[in-house]
This record gives structure tokens, C-alpha cells and sequence, in this order.
């Protein structure tokens, strides 16, 4: 498994325990970035598509692979670049091989039928593991959303109707959202936007950005209740508000 490495934020002090995802290398054998745990992370205020890489080299095969720099999206609305280590990765273990199938075995005495069991109340269906795509352009970030939109179990995912001042806008039954591929922060305004459009479709609404909100955002998302999250580049969404955390807990009412 790969390794984790305790991160501070430098803005509000809180404490993370981080482990760099792991992708699959052309020759099969799954890889991760090496974290360094001894340098600080960056505070990420500005986006370059051209940085936002690095090169892994397998340690199977030894092909190097260009996989998203690490991320973390802290709650405090701070976004995160985890510094890397250049030391090689090790290698992560694969799949271990089938075991051979057992011998075949006698058929077992008839017996009589059992009584038939009363009949139960099934579980709840429980959502499986959120599967991402990797982030490099914006409609992969629309992509993305859209992905964990219907993961959380909204249905009937399309283009807005109406077009949000920035970024895109994604409706679903009872739900607007928006997606915000821009570089720099969101602000109050688009935070505000979004609750209105959402007031006038008498839905319920939530915020995707990749470059994080400004304080003021965060205090009028918490204020309109508005769900705020935080794209890494790995495709994930991170709730960084109370709303954004309640939303991706219990998922679609």
C-alpha cells in the first residue's frame, strides 16, 4: 500500500494524514508518487496546466508515467500542493494469482427441505467506491462532476438551462449545479448566483471549483447553505463546507 504522511495546512494549522493515489502503469503494475514527508505542502493560489504533472517512473518496468501532482483540498477552503519526493516509487503490490479451483466433490445425501425463512425487510443499497477521471481540460472537470453527481444518485444529469455569469452550469432532478474550471479563487458573487439560480428552479444547489473559494465564499456558502467542493486533479471532489460535507454523506434526498 502506499505510504502516508502527516500535512499541515499553513493557513489554519489543521492536521492531515495524506496518502498519494496509486495508478495503474501501461505494464499493469500499480504505481503511486512518493510523498515527502519532510518538506511542507504549498499553498496552490494559481493553476499552470503545464505544472500540474510529474513524471513517476514504474518501478516494474521502469516506463515513466506523468500522473496529477498531489493534492489536498483542506476544509478551511485552502488548497493544498503536496511536495514529492524524487526517490523512485516502489513498486505496489498486483492482484495475487487465482488458486487453482478444488477438486471436485461427492454430491451430498438428499435431505429433506428446509422450512422456508420468513420473509425480511431488505438493506439499503449502499453506494459502491466513487470511481474518478483524471482532470486535464475543463470539460474533463464537467465530466468529473458529472460523474459524482450520479454517484451521489442524481438522475437525468444535463447542460443548464440557464448559463452561469462563470464556469458551467449542470442541472439534475432537483438539483443546479455549477463548475468552476477557473484559476483563480471563487468569490461571493458566484456563490450568490448559483443560490439564486437555484431559487428560481425551486432546486437545491452545489458548487464545484478547482482553485478553492475565498473566506468571504466560504462564510456566505455557509450562510445560503450552499454545498461547496473542491476538485483535485485526480477527479475527486472534497467537501470543504458543512453543507458539502452533509451532501456527500447522505447523497441524493
Amino acid at each position: 500500500m502506499p505510504e502516508s504522511v502527516p500535512v499541515r495546512c499553513p493557513v489554519c494549522r489543521r492536521a492531515h494524514v495524506c496518502t498519494a493515489p496509486s495508478y495503474p502503469c501501461a505494464c499493469g503494475a500499480p504505481t503511486a508518487v512518493r510523498l515527502d514527508g519532510a518538506a511542507g505542502p504549498a499553498v496552490l493560489a494559481h493553476r499552470a496546466w503545464d505544472e500540474e504533472w510529474v513524471t513517476v517512473r514504474c518501478a516494474a518496468c521502469g516506463r515513466g508515467n506523468q500522473w496529477p501532482h498531489p493534492e489536498l483540498g483542506c476544509p478551511c477552503g485552502t488548497v493544498l500542493r503536496l511536495a514529492v519526493s524524487d526517490a523512485p516509487p516502489a513498486a505496489l503490490p498486483g492482484p495475487e494469482p487465482a488458486a487453482p479451483p478444488p477438486a471436485p466433490a461427492l454430491p451430498p445425501a438428499p435431505a429433506p427441505p428446509p422450512a422456508p425463512a420468513p420473509a425480511s425487510t431488505p438493506a439499503p443499497a449502499r453506494r459502491g467506491p466513487f470511481r474518478p477521471v483524471t482532470i486535464r481540460t475543463a470539460r474533463d472537470a464537467v465530466t468529473a462532476t458529472a460523474l459524482y453527481l450520479r454517484w451521489l444518485g442524481y438522475r437525468g444529469i444535463r447542460r443548464a438551462d440557464q448559463r452561469p455569469p462563470s464556469g458551467i452550469g449542470l442541472a439534475a432532478h432537483g438539483l443546479v449545479a455549477q463548475v468552476d474550471p477557473a484559476m483563480r479563487p471563487a468569490a461571493p458573487r458566484d456563490v450568490e448566483c448559483l443560490w439564486l439560480n437555484a431559487m428560481t428552479e425551486s432546486a437545491a444547489c452545489a458548487y464545484f471549483t478547482l482553485a478553492g473559494y475565498d473566506e468571504d465564499a466560504r462564510a456566505c456558502a455557509d450562510t445560503l447553505g450552499v454545498p461547496l467542493f473542491v476538485l483535485d486533479l485526480t477527479g475527486t471532489p472534497a467537501p470543504v463546507n458543512g453543507p458539502g460535507r452533509a451532501l456527500a454523506e447522505a447523497g441524493a434526498a
